[in-house]
């Protein structure tokens, strides 16, 4: 047999299929991987993988990397978890733009800067493949996008004819390979949209083969009627659904868990292809928009910082935002209080010594309620301000953790523990999210067996999403592989020093490419935009 490119030799191969391992080299040439088992084989470079896991590259299933990646290409915090695939599109895609839409993107850049250098969806990803990744790359198309870019940010429904370009941006956007459409509906202007606005654009990502994924309308007291909002999409559009990051939030979320829960098994029992996806620790991480009713930000950011400075507007904000039943999800009631909502990422460099502080904390050195320091801040930074609610359960959390039909996404960037993305903090999700889950939950646990972890972070998710040839480790498959110790694989990242890597992935390849050798990033820029081909459907 002639050199292989790479050889990882005598690791326990876990195949993405659930299997028990069993101890095989994985021989790679090019981008693909030509031979799993024993045999003469040798590489040009041999990666000694004995005493560790060997499994297919992990796959991030909700990442908001779209921003750092132009930034960084190495996507360090992922990488160094085993992800060599990020998925995005929660709501908002990096396309289709109007020019309105890319000159409001360019002046609300916060820490990162970055040339808007594309206007389809499909353009975008290039533009990433041409300024280099380190990880694969693939995107939903946003119903929110698609509202703004025909509606702008009015709560109003669209026209006959405005709903049909909408629907004709969704049919392009799969055309080129778009997984399907992603909404996101506890924000405006995506809260304006009705379920029968979201058939339509579910019914093109459909006939394209294509899935509907959503941050559905509330995940506390109206998590039951919000799921079954997304069944009836599903159904009405004749396409698999998939919920993001499944949870309940506060009291109210988790008296409606179990009935939640019931709701989506029957419907998986009665043939709906229904999946989720979740992150492995008990709070939220968003904006303090999640704590203002959708009202006051009609508009967008601009409109809604000028309501802010209006008396009158603000008197009605705060009564609506101590109202114990709103109509809207008001993430700081949620929470239990403004003692529980850390404050973790700010715009001007004035208020950035406030990251890390509770907003509780912040409005008793203001001498002013929580509500009001909510609106000041938000009108002061002249940005939607990052806030982390600890608002969940423990409990409910290991549940769905258990559930074989759950992958992961970190609902972060991804990012590096140096240069800009240190003037804020994120969520410790975005470092730990994988780690924390087989190290934590997997390991120390045993929630689920290690086969059925990695299963549900490679060849579930690959098959939801149509991605042929990833997901998997066998002939034939691209070779994206993660080699991790599953005795110290751990999440280091904490919500009060969140910029601390993962330990115990050794090594990463992307399409054959070495990216981590040793635990070190070797400055590979491999990945690829990865599409649905074209009208597949999961069998």
């Amino acid at each position: 047999m002639r050199p292989a490119d790479i050889v990882i030799r005598g690791g326990e191969l876990f195949d993405g299929y659930g299997r028990a391992p069993w101890q095989a080299d994985v021989v790679i040439d090019r981008d693909h991987v030509v031979a799993v088992g024993s045999g003469p084989w040798r590489g040009r470079l041999e990666i000694d993988a004995r005493g560790l896991a060997v499994a297919p590259g992990f796959i991030n299933m909700l990442s908001w990397a779209t921003e750092s990646l132009l930034v960084d290409g190495r996507s360090q915090s992922d990488i160094r978890q085993g992800v060599t695939l990020e998925v995005f599109g929660e709501g908002i895609s990096m396309g289709p733009l109007t020019p309105a839409m890319r000159e409001r993107m360019i002046a609300e850049q916060t820490d990162l800067d970055f040339e808007v250098a594309w206007t389809t969806l499909a353009e975008y990803l290039r533009h990433l493949e041409h300024v280099g990744i380190s990880t694969n790359v693939a995107s939903f198309i946003g119903a929110t996008t698609v509202r703004i870019h025909e509606l702008g940010y009015a709560d109003r429904a669209p026209g006959a004819e405005q709903l049909s370009r909408m629907r004709s941006l969704v049919r392009e956007a799969m055309c080129e390979g778009a997984l399907g459409v992603g909404s996101s509906l506890v924000y405006a202007p995506a809260f304006y949209a009705t379920t029968n606005e979201l058939v339509a654009l579910a019914e093109e990502a459909g006939n394209a083969g294509g899935m509907y994924v959503s941050h559905i309308r509330s995940e506390g007291a109206g998590l039951t009627n919000a799921i079954g909002e997304l069944l009836e999409i599903a159904r009405e559009g004749a396409l698999p659904a998939e919920i993001y990051h499944l949870k309940a939030l506060g009291p109210p979320g988790f008296e409606q868990w179990r009935d939640a829960l019931t709701t989506i098994e029957r419907a998986r029992a009665s043939g709906l292809r229904i999946s989720a996806d979740a992150y492995p620790y008990p709070a939220a991480g968003t904006g303090l928009d999640a704590a203002m009713p959708p009202w006051v930000q009609e508009g967008g950011l601009p409109e809604w910082c000028a309501r802010l400075r209006d008396p009158a507007v603000r008197e009605r904000v705060a009564l609506e935002m101590r109202d114990p039943a709103p109509v809207w999800e008001n993430q700081v009631l949620l929470s239990g209080g403004s003692a529980n909502v850390l404050l973790v990422g700010f715009r001007s460099p004035r208020l950035k010594p406030l990251t890390g502080r509770t907003l509780a904390d912040v409005a008793a050195e203001r001498g002013a309620t929580a509500e009001d320091t909510a609106m000041d801040l938000v009108a002061e930074d002249e940005s939607r301000v990052s806030a982390i609610y600890f608002n969940q359960s423990e409990d409910i959390l290991r549940q769905v953790l258990a559930l074989p039909w759950v992958g992961l996404g970190s609902d972060e960037a991804s990012v590096a523990a140096e240069g800009p993305f240190l003037r804020s903090n994120p969520h410790p999700r975005a470092y730990g999210t994988f780690a924390r889950f087989l190290g934590r939950y997997v390991r120390d646990e045993a929630l689920v067996s290690l086969p059925e972890a990695i299963r549900r972070l490679t060849s579930q998710p690959a098959r939801n999403l149509g991605l042929a040839g990833r997901g998997r480790l066998e002939p034939g498959a691209f070779a994206d592989v993660v080699v991790f110790n599953p005795a110290t694989i751990q999440d280091h990242a904490t919500f009060e020093d969140p910029h601390r890597y993962a330990s115990g992935v050794e090594h990463v390849l992307v399409n054959g490419v070495p990216t981590l050798l040793g635990g070190e990033h070797t400055g590979a820029r491999s990945g690829r935009a990865c599409g649905r081909a074209p009208n597949s459907r999961p069998s």
